[in-house]
């Protein structure tokens, strides 16, 4: 029995209520159950309640069991004193506030539907599963399913959003700055985002700038601090990045001394290191105030042309310095593209706008129903599921729900949860 589901069967009055008593047999009349408090102090704040003939306003506490609140040192805390109903599953002692003035309770397995009780049974049944839900999870209406998927869509764009204003703090408000950390880091991909991000967070941004009048020194620049030039090769281009990336590294005090090293193993050699930070520094050679022009860019085609850019010519037929590969242009391809936007380019043009006071979720809404979902395990055991994904909208709305409710088991504040809990 979890304390969640106590909280829910309080919030939503999911018991018989026209027969309660308190363990001292007195009559409970709920004229309010309260608000539920998500913070520290009592559950539920101002409900309202006639036990036996008195009225009674203050707050509500719940446990599962009564000896729970000497567990947690509440006769010792004053805010407790407010407390004018315990609500317990079990009730085991009495217990009593400050001024040994006893506290009335409400035991709640007593009054609890047999029906509520088997469809949570059911869904937090010890059995193994991959989400509690999964027996009931094609049966839930789809309608129901895509308007919250939606709903976590927004609720991560928040948490994306908080992410963007700890760097913005971090880089003095500096949009373009910010900008550039989150677009390294997502070059890096799930594998190199750690190291491309703290090579990003190693040069100040205005390095960068003064920069972008050559690509070739921006790779210098980009290479040099992910220790990529930290080798030892005769080849020209090498040897060139590297005569520039120490002139650099003189000329603006740079250290790399504590960067997250780069992958190449288990990567795809489309995605080595090497050709991402290439195209990372092509396209900031060709695009000067990109945060800007993200922020005038509202069509996907738009931002397609936006990030056409490719690796410099060595490597169209190289993946690493040292050995030489098939010729081929090494251009950022559509799918890549439409990474971004889900996890840079949507999310920051929707915390640039909050901060603006500046409501754009329904425009980002159709711009991310344009991109094609993502493919991963996760998005693949649901789809096995129910198939639900048109859209990266309905993808990123699934890790979401993966990550942040069925992991955590918080399939009472999930809505096709309490759907389940709900069913006759």
């Amino acid at each position: 029995m979890q304390e969640d589901f106590l909280h829910y069967i309080w919030r939503y009055k999911k018991f018989n209520m026209a027969a309660i008593k308190t363990t001292n047999n007195e009559v409970v009349t709920i004229v309010s159950v309260g608000q539920h408090n998500q913070n520290s102090g009592p559950d539920f704040f101002n409900a309202q309640l006639k036990i036996g003939n008195q009225l009674w306003a203050g707050n509500v506490e719940i446990h599962k069991k009564s000896s729970d609140w000497f567990l947690h040192n509440h006769e010792q805390d004053k805010a407790y004193d407010t407390v004018i109903l315990h609500v317990v599953w079990e009730h085991d002692t009495p217990v009593f506030r400050k001024n040994n003035s006893e506290i009335p309770t409400l035991e709640l397995k007593s009054y609890i539907s047999k029906c509520a009780l088997n469809n949570y049974q059911q869904l937090f049944s010890k059995t193994k599963k991959w989400i509690n839900c999964e027996q009931d999870f094609e049966s839930v209406d789809s309608f129901i399913v895509k308007n919250w998927l939606e709903r976590l869509y927004v609720e991560r764009l928040e948490q994306k959003a908080a992410i963007i204003n700890r760097f913005l703090d971090a880089s003095k408000n500096d949009w373009e700055a910010v900008l550039f950390k989150m677009l390294a880091k997502n070059f890096g991909l799930k594998v190199n985002a750690d190291a491309f991000l703290s090579m990003a967070n190693s040069i100040d941004y205005a390095v960068v700038r003064k920069q972008q009048h050559s690509q070739n020194n921006l790779e210098a620049l980009f290479f040099g601090q992910s220790g990529l030039l930290n080798t030892a090769s005769e080849d020209a281009y090498f040897q060139n990045l590297l005569s520039q990336y120490q002139f650099l590294k003189q000329k603006f005090k740079l250290s790399n001394s504590n960067i997250v090293p780069v992958q190449f193993f288990r990567l795809r050699p489309s995605n080595f290191p090497t050709i991402r930070l290439s195209q990372l520094a092509s396209l900031y050679g060709k695009e000067s105030n990109l945060f800007s022009k993200i922020n005038k860019v509202n069509t996907l085609d738009e931002f397609y042309t936006l990030f056409s850019v490719k690796a410099s010519s060595f490597w169209e037929s190289h993946y690493t310095f040292d050995k030489v590969s098939k010729k081929s242009k090494k251009q950022l391809s559509k799918a890549f593209i439409d990474l971004l936007m889900i996890n840079t380019i949507i999310p920051i043009k929707f915390a640039f706008a909050k901060q603006q006071g500046k409501h754009i979720e329904g425009r980002l809404m159709e711009l991310i129903q344009q991109i094609s979902p993502e493919k991963n395990g996760i998005i693949n055991k649901f789809n096995a599921l129910k198939n639900l994904t048109s859209s990266a909208l309905e993808s990123q709305g699934l890790l979401q729900l993966k990550r942040e409710y069925c992991d955590k088991n918080k399939c009472l504040h999930c809505a096709i949860g309490t759907l389940l809990l709900n069913k006759n």
